[in-house]
């Protein structure tokens, strides 16, 4: 058995949760104070554009930037789809986006994706609401299971158990994997709340004008405890004594077997540093992951997908090659996984084992692969190796990865994740240089330089000849400027004899 912890570290700027699995990281949660989930939200929003060419509509509902509407999130997912109270085609052919909403109309949506980068939050019609045994969908008429619950047995007689509560309230669920062994009656209690909680939403909805919020997700603390603190959590470790008693309630109503589960480590400001934590979320963030066998992987995040490459590194293997590289690509394999987890790491993701010649050793990773995916709760499909040797697969995008939420582009590199050489930097610096010494703008020049490029440019200098061109009858001054960016210079044309003197207080001169 797997030993699981979570810990919950709490200040009044943010809230951190890590999932531990035999003492290491399987997945954090950080949401910063000011800037919670948005995941989950339930508005009243406003039809702005309707664009029959996408099969989209944008919808205004109070963010900064619009609401994004696929024609199939329009619809309620019901066997007929009906519109004005017609039926139309059945739920499996999509209706035009136009027949289904107009500019000005005022609908109740819920965010399915946050928004990232330039694009809006992705919108859906199809409410729902989470609970602990359930997720309650008002606009549907069946019952459906969780696929991580597998036992047929146990699948039907949950299934059975659902169908028998939801008759009294004409509501459909999907029934959660934290379901598995719950009993019809806390069903019923997981029906009876959040069906109360639809009608608030409703009665809200028909009061307040668009757009406006009608419901806000829970914060983190009681989302963990709602979607992680299971019967097989060890214990939960939290640091806030207000949130403690408050977790300690909610475990007591959910199951009161977890209330003793709960600790409070109250006055440490930084729970995570008190336990050797810190350096995990230093790891979520690094290019480079060194396995425990000396392999490494390559970690690469783009806008439109995520390339892993894997490596040897370290690791000398046996006196099979064909073994090592199978051994290295299992392990990456695992690593893969727990880093996708990790790092919430979604999209498309292209993966380069290391090249393999037997289709046994390719089935053998991606066997490994899809066993270590399956731990994880986001859904993924791994839709196997391509004929270049690459290994494609998905995972479910519903927010921003943890690199998003604590790191922001380089305002050097522009994201590129590199910068320019220091030779190159001292070419485009002699280039400069000659422009302004062809317009004859003056016969001397103070130039600032990073520390390294003014190095450089001594380095590649004599007396007899300089890597920087000189003024006739003039002089060029270099000044190493401390923390200067190495991309960045200035050359800058010292037309008086007295500028010239307060060069050369802290530069080094070139010339005659």
């Amino acid at each position: 058995m797997t030993d699981k912890e979570i810990i919950v570290d709490i200040n009044p700027y943010q809230t951190r949760v890590v999932l531990l699995e035999d003492g290491e990281p399987s997945e954090i949660y950080i949401e910063h104070r000011g800037r919670e989930r948005l995941v989950g939200n339930i508005y009243k929003g406003r039809v702005k554009n309707v664009l029959p060419g996408m099969q989209a509509a944008f919808v205004d509902i109070g963010l900064e930037k619009n609401a994004f509407l696929y024609a199939g999130d329009a619809q309620n997912d019901k066997q007929d789809f009906e519109f004005n109270g017609k039926q139309t085609q059945p739920s499996n052919v999509v209706p035009n986006i136009k027949d289904i909403v107009k500019v000005g109309q005022e609908i109740m949506v819920q965010i399915v994706k946050e928004p990232i980068g330039t694009k809006g939050a992705r919108v859906t019609t199809n409410i729902t609401l989470p609970g602990r045994t359930l997720v309650l969908m008002p606009s549907v008429d069946y019952i459906g299971v969780s696929r991580r619950i597998e036992d047929e047995a146990e699948r039907t007689r949950l299934k059975e158990a659902a169908e028998e509560v939801a008759a009294e309230f004409n509501m459909g669920a999907i029934v959660r994997t934290a379901a598995e062994g719950k009993s019809a009656a806390e069903f019923k209690a997981d029906f009876t709340f959040l069906s109360r909680l639809w009608g608030r939403i409703k009665q809200k909805s028909e009061l307040v004008p668009a757009p406006r919020l009608l419901h806000a997700e829970e914060p983190l603390v009681f989302r963990t405890i709602r979607d992680l603190f299971t019967p097989d959590i060890r214990r939960l470790a939290i640091n806030d004594k207000e949130f403690y008693e408050r977790v300690q309630l909610i475990a007591n109503i959910i199951s009161p077997s977890l209330k003793n589960r709960v600790e409070l480590y109250e006055d440490i400001p930084d729970l995570f540093d008190q336990l050797g934590l810190e350096n995990a979320i230093d790891r979520a963030l690094s290019h480079k992951v060194w396995m425990k066998n000396g392999g490494y992987i390559i970690i690469d995040q783009t806008e439109a997908l995520t390339t892993i490459d894997v490596n040897t590194g370290k690791y000398v293997g046996t006196d099979n090659l064909q073994e090592t590289i199978t051994q290295t690509n299992c392990e990456a394999a695992r690593e893969i996984a727990r880093q996708l987890r990790l790092r919430d790491i979604s999209g498309i993701i292209v993966v380069d084992f290391i090249d393999m010649d037997e289709i046994a050793d390719k089935e053998r990773v991606l066997a490994t692969l899809r066993e270590e995916l399956a731990k994880d709760r986001t859904k993924s499909n791994v839709l196997g190796i391509t004929q270049l040797g690459l290994v494609e697969m998905t995972r479910k995008k519903t927010r921003q990865c943890i690199s998003h939420t604590l790191q922001s582009p380089c305002p050097y590199c522009g994201g590129a994740g590199k910068v320019l050489s220091v030779e190159t930097v001292v070419l485009k610096v002699r280039r400069q240089l000659m422009r302004l010494i062809a317009r004859n703008e003056a016969k001397s020049f103070l130039i600032k330089v990073n520390e390294d490029v003014a190095r450089s440019i001594d380095e590649n200098s004599s007396e007899q000849l300089g890597i920087l061109p000189i003024p006739p009858n003039g002089a060029v001054y270099v000044e190493a400027v401390p923390n200067m960016h190495v991309e960045r210079f200035s050359v800058l044309p010292l037309p008086t004899a007295e500028e010239e003197e307060k060069a050369k207080l802290t530069a080094k001169r070139y010339g005659v």
